[in-house]
């Protein structure tokens, strides 16, 4: 998706464990609602993640559906994962894909990439859409490579069950499961369903580390982090979880790739890099998308 302008994400500095809670600021884009964690002004990043939008659930009437148009990246790699409805990715590479709940799909924008995200051709009836889009800035030797696209269908996800928790491996290994999803550096992804009453042990092995409440309320120790916030811990801990009612919730982490700068859709260690994409999207170079002549403008501020 493309990084739309928003108030910034409000922090608060706890204990128990938590380093840091991020309330989303929330944006509603006619119908579709999104909720931005990350980047926050306390906390840019958690590993390699740097950017974090939780979007719906959003009703779409006959008709009507999402519409992104085409636009650029660099120097990220794009994960979509949706818990409800369909998205239509297409790009300049070549590929169109739907994207159904549970499946993932893997944009490498490296050097530069365009796409869109739409509601595909059926529009005949009512639908909904809910899911996540989380950006990955690549290490400093993959900020320039190739862009590339792969899908990976649900089915292919480990999922399995740890005390209470009901487990899916987006990206990453837990529990010696590892996901086929590509890591471009050390990642962790994992969806986690819990009952009420329900506990489950946060794994200590990443560095950095966070968990976002999709539904539910979850406690750490004396700390309830209830449905639309993020808990970044301490890293190296192991924290336990425990669901005060019927709880779904991600978790995400890994090795930090240092600091990055960050303007509209484009990351780079580099600021030069990022004046590069810009002169080079107002001057069409980057490419089109084949079958949508639809562009986004670069933003004047």
């Amino acid at each position: 998706m493309s990084y739309r302008p928003a108030p910034d994400p409000q922090c608060e500095r706890v204990a128990n464990g938590i380093d840091l809670l991020i309330d989303p600021q929330e944006k509603d884009l006619g119908g579709f609602s999104v909720r931005r964690v990350l980047p926050s002004p306390e906390r840019r990043m958690v590993g390699p993640f740097i950017f974090f939008d939780h979007f719906g659930p959003a009703i779409f009437p006959p008709g009507e559906g999402i519409q992104v148009r085409p636009h650029p990246h660099i120097g990220i790699a794009t994960v979509s994962y949706l818990i409800e409805g369909a998205i239509v990715h297409r790009d300049n590479l070549g590929y169109t894909q739907v994207i159904d709940p549970g499946a993932v799909n893997l944009m490498t924008a490296g050097r530069g990439v365009v796409h869109s995200e739409r509601a595909g051709d059926d529009l005949m009836e009512t639908s909904r859409l809910h899911g996540l889009q989380l950006w990955i800035a690549l290490p400093d030797h993959l900020e320039r490579t190739e862009p590339g696209f792969v899908h990976y269908p649900a089915a292919d996800l480990p999922a399995f069950e740890e005390d209470a928790a009901h487990l899916r491996v987006v990206m990453g290994t837990l529990r010696g499961r590892t996901s086929p999803v590509h890591q471009h550096s050390p990642t962790l992804y994992v969806e986690c369903s819990l009952p009420a009453g329900g506990a489950w042990e946060l794994p200590p092995e990443q560095p950095e580390l966070a968990f976002y409440t999709l539904s539910g309320e979850v406690r750490v120790g004396s700390t309830v982090v209830p449905a639309g916030r993020m808990a970044v811990l301490h890293g190296g801990v192991a924290v336990p979880l425990q669901a005060e009612t019927d709880s779904r919730l991600v978790v995400i982490g890994g090795e930090p790739v240092g600091q990055r700068h960050i303007w509209w859709n484009f990351v780079a260690s580099d600021k030069a890099m990022i004046e590069q994409a810009k002169a080079d999207w107002r001057e069409g170079r980057f490419g089109r998308v084949e079958g949508d002549d639809e562009f986004i403008p670069l933003p004047e501020t």
